[in-house]
């Protein structure tokens, strides 16, 4: 890509900016790099932020710079007229979150530098409603992805003993979550007790593997079952987003069979993926994560 051009995508006409300027620097990877693979990778991540208010999290200097990171809530105002919005009531008053529709909004977030992408779980028209429930797991060092894969296993033996389904993909970062489609009538008021049941359940099983509380301090060497994500007011990184980390690793969905493979073989690389890596795999698997939007399923009752 050249430094500067207008582009059109998808009939939308783009300024795109700084395209040489590198924003990983110890991978080398631009900014030109970031709105590529963004452009490329639309056809998957979009249906997962569509109808979802969405936080940004800007780099403008790079992911080494994290001084001048920000996360932005409240959509640009310079944003085109095309790129829609929706109105959230928060503590601070009504914010109008940016929304991604399709192609063009998403290029014209990666020019912004959005490197990381934060939805709601729930869609703009129905926010007391969360169309999955999510458990973040997080490695305490010296635990790491392995432990998680222990922990991301028994959550699917737990909830298959239910008959209810969950997905599997990585942070992005340093650990995996775990996303339980729901797409039916529930609330926060809901999701939030029983995620945070499951979690203490866990802790209490294995106490030296798995903590529940929030404290970083109780952390070491243990896998923290963050629950506190199933929340009105809370985002998680959206499936397919890019991380801002030494290299441009994406939050990427797994198997079952490859978070079983890895545990076996204790191969915590076989679960890190880069943004080629990503568009490779969706070339030959399509979206493993496709059952998160579709798959309707009533919450367990523990």
């Amino acid at each position: 890509m050249a430094s500067g051009r207008t582009v059109e995508v998808d009939g939308r006409e783009l300024k795109l900016t700084n395209l040489g300027k590198v924003l990983y620097p110890k991978a080398g990877f631009t900014k030109g790099e970031v709105v590529d693979y963004y452009a490329k990778v639309a056809a998957a991540i979009v249906p997962h932020l569509k109808g979802r208010p969405l936080t940004l999290r800007r780099f403008p200097e790079g992911v080494d710079d994290t001084e001048a990171a920000f996360f932005e809530k409240r959509c640009p105002k310079h944003r085109p007229d095309w790129v829609k919005t929706a109105r959230v009531s928060a503590e601070t008053g009504e914010i109008d979150f940016c929304v991604c529709e399709d192609r063009p909004t998403l290029v014209w977030m990666a020019q912004l530098a959005a490197i990381e992408l934060h939805p709601s779980l729930s869609l703009a028209e129905r926010l007391d409603r969360p169309t999955v429930l999510v458990f973040d797991l997080d490695p305490g060092p010296p635990a790491d992805v392995i432990d998680c894969c222990r922990i991301a296993v028994r959550l699917r033996e737990l909830f298959g003993h239910f008959g209810v389904e969950c997905l599997p993909k990585t942070s992005g970062s340093k650990g995996l979550q775990v996303y339980v489609p729901l797409n039916t009538e529930t609330s926060y008021d809901e999701t939030k007790p029983l995620a945070r049941a499951i979690a203490q359940l866990l802790e209490k099983q294995t106490p030296k593997e798995v903590v529940s509380k929030m404290k970083k301090v109780d952390r070491k060497g243990k896998v923290f079952v963050d629950w506190s994500q199933n929340h009105a007011r809370k985002t998680t990184i959206a499936v397919y987003s890019l991380r801002a980390r030494e290299r441009p690793t994406v939050s990427t969905p797994v198997s079952w069979e490859e978070v079983e493979g890895a545990l076996d073989r204790e191969d915590r690389d076989c679960l890190v993926f880069e943004a080629g890596d990503v568009l490779e795999r969706i070339e030959e698997h399509g979206d493993l994560f496709a059952p998160v939007l579709e798959l309707k399923q009533e919450l367990p009752e523990l």
